[in-house]
């Protein structure tokens, strides 16, 4: 597959051969679906929790007497039956998190590439370099058309385009290493430098 090269100015600047392997699969909605849940699965933090019958202060003396008061038999007041008593098989702290395969993770950030190359909104651009000038960036992105638009770099993401991109709505910026499937596909454009391209392919074959 083969994709025009643009730069930050909307200028061209060739093109570059995309691996088919990677960017010409046909995307798969179970696979991405199953990595995307376990993404988010991971970064839950399971710090929800309620307190139990035996947490909650009230006291454990027996409310009323057993007999004679033609009312259900209560024992103390911190059964879940009352109100503020405790929650019965309520929430703990715990972890979300499951094991996914390496090569369905590998296979989701492979269709996740291909689904944004199959809907035309993948961008290849020569570099991403700034000055570190928030409304110089800006200015660049509106012209493009970037709304909303995730931009993978190399290796390491260039100083200056880092300092200036974070504080623009709408615009993320990650190295090669922090791809993921959630955060291309949360993202209506995806953007990527030639040098990112080639780490991904090197990180992917």
């Amino acid at each position: 597959m083969k994709l025009d090269v643009i730069t930050l100015d909307g200028g061209k600047a060739g093109s570059v051969d995309l691996d088919d392997a990677l960017f010409g699969l046909e995307p798969r909605a179970d696979i991405l679906q199953r990595v995307v849940r376990w993404q988010r699965n991971n970064a839950q933090q399971g710090t929800h929790k309620v307190k139990t019958r035996r947490e909650t202060s009230y006291s454990t003396k027996k409310i009323y007497r057993q007999k004679g008061t033609g009312g259900a038999r209560h024992g103390d007041r911190n059964a879940p039956i009352f109100r503020g008593g405790g929650i019965y098989k309520g929430p703990t702290p715990r972890s979300h998190g499951h094991d996914l395969p390496k090569k369905v993770r590998k296979l989701g950030l492979m269709h996740a590439l291909s689904a944004k190359a199959a809907a035309g909104e993948l961008v290849i651009i020569d570099a991403a370099a700034a000055e570190g000038k928030t409304a110089a960036l800006a200015k660049q992105v509106s012209n493009l058309g970037w709304k909303r638009a995730l931009v993978i770099d190399g290796a390491e993401v260039n100083e200056g385009f880092a300092q200036a991109a974070r504080n623009i709505a709408g615009l993320d910026v990650l190295p090669t290493m922090g791809a993921n499937v959630y955060d291309i596909l949360k993202r209506d454009t995806l953007v990527i430098t030639k040098a990112g391209v080639e780490a991904l392919e090197a990180r992917l074959k």
